[in-house]
């Protein structure tokens, strides 16, 4: 039972990355609505992948990570994406 909960945890967070993943490349669009390119787009990408990732930055609880725990999870949140 641990392992279908294990392995059902891993695909929600892998689906939800992609997921955010997609949804940042399409909102990567200047003031005109034309496409970003080069470093506007790196630099949006990075930054839209580092919001989506402290949006799921909660504990069992519900509560807020914080400190190194925070940091960690960041770390391994933005580098499956």
């Amino acid at each position: 039972m641990k392992k279908i909960f294990a392995l059902f945890a891993v695909a929600f967070f892998a689906s939800g990355s992609a997921l955010a993943n997609a949804d940042c490349a399409a909102q990567a669009v200047d003031k005109n609505g034309k496409p970003l390119a080069g470093a506007a787009k790196s630099s949006f990408m990075k930054k839209c992948q580092r919001e989506s990732c402290s949006t799921q930055a909660i504990d069992k609880n519900g509560k807020p990570l914080a400190g190194a725990a925070k940091n960690s999870f960041m770390k391994k949140c933005q580098a499956t994406q």
